[in-house]
């Protein structure tokens, strides 16, 4: 244990430099003291550091030391591939710097290693795109991504969900995120931080003010805090709805999760044998190809407009059948 936290501290130092004994307690979730400690012990083994106090002081490697990369696991190498995505290194125009990277990484490796770790590409693939859907073009991709590293502020056109549909926003851009084969850019706002689809974005102009990324701004963070809310930011109505036994059990196939999961927590059991449920839903619009799919199994109770435009439908589809099959000539 305390050898693998040695390694981590020495690969700490060696990536983001200076480090105070507060900040290597944090990374490594251990007491100062142990830090001191283990810093005790690097220093005896020979590496070299040191440290410096006041202020600005912390613990520094040597100007221009390097540890090879030795002391992975087996277990370790296997992981070793999985943390290239090489779809996504593509996407951002790094493929063939991703490749040359694993070849290096590889040849660093023992023979036992190298072979474990060949043995991982081989036998694990992650295809990050869902099912039923095809890759996005995503043309803008590049210049987004410079822009996030130059820190160059930028004008994009881009195309909303919501009317007036297309809209013309100067943004900061702060990370870009791959989330389901799809790629989204969180950038900074005169309303705050914002995401946008970058395969709706149709035109980008880079502009000459560049910006200075918020204090402590954590992409990843930001992110998982996005996700939290998501739900409640666009499910803006409810519908209710009486459902067969058979369409209750399957509305995990049909609904989205988190309608589905309301769905089972507000059910209702009547005594003809049908389940009242309350779903969340975006708009009427929007809830309606979902709900026709649940098919004869589902009657809307509610809100009325809902229930209506689902009578209209219907109304129209069985008056298209009403006729029978269309003349052949």
């Amino acid at each position: 244990m305390r050898a693998s936290r040695l390694v981590s501290a020495l690969l700490l130092l060696q990536t983001r430099g200076r480090m105070t004994a507060r900040e290597l307690a944090d990374a490594l979730e251990v007491s100062v003291r142990t830090v001191y400690r283990d810093m005790e012990a690097l220093g005896a083994s020979g590496i070299p550091l040191y440290g410096e106090s006041g202020p600005d002081g912390g613990y520094r490697l040597l100007e221009g030391y390097r540890t090879r990369l030795t002391g992975l696991t087996t277990d370790e190498a296997g992981a070793l591939f999985l943390t290239g995505l090489p779809d996504a290194a593509a996407d951002l125009g790094l493929g063939a710097v991703a490749a040359e990277a694993r070849l290096k990484l590889s040849a660093a490796l023992s023979p036992e290693l190298r072979e474990r770790a060949e043995q991982s590409r081989q036998r694990i693939h992650v295809d990050i795109p869902g099912w039923y859907q095809d890759a996005e073009e995503t043309p803008r991709l590049a210049a987004v991504v410079s822009a996030v590293w130059g820190r160059r502020r930028v004008r994009i056109r881009y195309e909303r969900w919501a009317t007036p549909h297309e809209a013309i926003r100067t943004i900061d851009p702060y990370g870009v995120v791959l989330k389901a084969g799809r790629w989204y850019l969180v950038a900074g706002s005169a309303r705050g931080v914002r995401t946008y689809r970058v395969s709706r974005i149709n035109e980008l102009e880079p502009l000459t003010e560049t910006f200075t990324r918020p204090a402590g701004f954590d992409l990843a963070a930001h992110w998982h805090e996005y996700l939290a809310t998501f739900d409640a930011r666009r499910f803006l109505d409810e519908a209710v709805l009486r459902l067969s036994a058979e369409a209750f059990a399957g509305i995990g196939q049909v609904l989205e999760p988190a309608a589905a999961r309301a769905a089972t927590e507000s059910a209702e059991l009547g005594a003809d044998g049908w389940t009242q449920v309350v779903v969340p839903i975006e708009s009427a619009e929007r809830a309606l190809p979902a709900l026709l799919s649940l098919g004869a199994g589902a009657e809307v109770v509610g809100p009325s407009a809902l229930r209506e435009k689902m009578r209209r439908t219907l109304t129209e589809m069985l008056a298209r059948y009403e006729d029978g099959l269309p003349a052949r000539e």
